[in-house]
C-alpha cells in the first residue's frame, strides 16, 4: 500500500516523467537532492511522495517557489567556490534536470549513497536546432551520461537519448543510475 500524498507539498504538473518514473521506486521517508533545483519542481514532487527533500540552487528568488516546511533549501553556487556538500553527505537520489557543468560531474556522482539512484535529464547535441541551449558548452555529446556515470562507479539502470516533444522540442539524454550497495565502491573523485 502506497502512503498517501503528502497536500503541503503540491505537485508541479511540469515534473519530468522520466523523474518522476525514476522517483516511484523509493520509499517515503527516502532522501532526495534536487541538484541545481531551479524553482524547485522535482523537490515538490518528491516531497509529495513524503520523501525528504534537499532543494539546492544559486537562485534564491527561484528555489523560494518550493518553499515547503517539508522541503529544505541551501542556496549555493554549485560551479565556483567550495564544494557545498559535506564529505558525509549521501542520498537516496540525486535529481538533475536542464542543468551541465562537466567539472563537478563526479563531485556529484559522489552524493548518492550506497543503493542509491543519479537520475539526470538534460539538453544533447542536435537541440540546437529547435532553440536554447545551443552552446556546445551545454549539450551533451553522444552517450555522455554513459560514459560519465560509468567512470563515476554507477551502474546504469535506464538511459535514453532522442527527441522529445515535453513539454517542447528538445534533444536531450536520460540516465538512472546506481550505486552499488559495497560502500567500499564509492569513486574516486579524481
Amino acid at each position: 500500500m502506497s502512503e498517501p500524498k503528502d497536500h503541503r507539498c503540491a505537485s508541479s504538473p511540469a515534473a519530468s516523467s522520466w523523474i518522476l518514473r525514476w522517483l516511484a521506486r523509493l520509499s517515503p521517508g527516502d532522501t532526495v537532492l534536487d541538484f541545481a533545483a531551479g524553482s524547485g519542481r522535482h523537490a515538490l514532487a518528491a516531497c509529495g511522495l513524503g520523501l525528504q527533500v534537499l532543494a539546492v540552487d544559486r537562485d534564491e528568488q527561484a528555489l523560494a517557489h518550493a518553499r515547503s516546511g517539508k522541503i529544505s533549501l541551501r542556496v549555493a553556487d554549485l560551479e565556483v567556490g567550495p564544494w557545498p556538500f559535506a564529505a558525509h553527505e549521501r542520498f537516496d537520489a540525486v535529481l538533475v534536470a536542464n542543468y551541465l557543468f562537466r567539472p563537478r560531474f563526479a563531485l556529484l556522482a559522489s552524493l548518492v549513497a550506497p543503493g542509491g539512484l543519479l537520475v539526470y535529464e538534460t539538453f544533447a547535441q542536435g537541440n540546437e536546432r529547435y532553440g536554447r541551449p545551443s552552446n556546445p558548452a551545454f549539450l551533451l555529446a553522444p552517450g555522455e551520461l554513459l560514459v560519465r556515470s560509468r567512470r563515476a562507479g554507477l551502474t546504469v539502470l535506464g538511459y535514453e537519448t532522442g527527441i522529445t516533444n515535453r513539454p517542447a522540442a528538445a534533444v536531450v539524454q536520460r540516465i538512472c543510475a546506481t550505486r552499488s550497495r559495497d560502500t567500499g565502491a564509492l569513486a574516486s573523485l579524481g
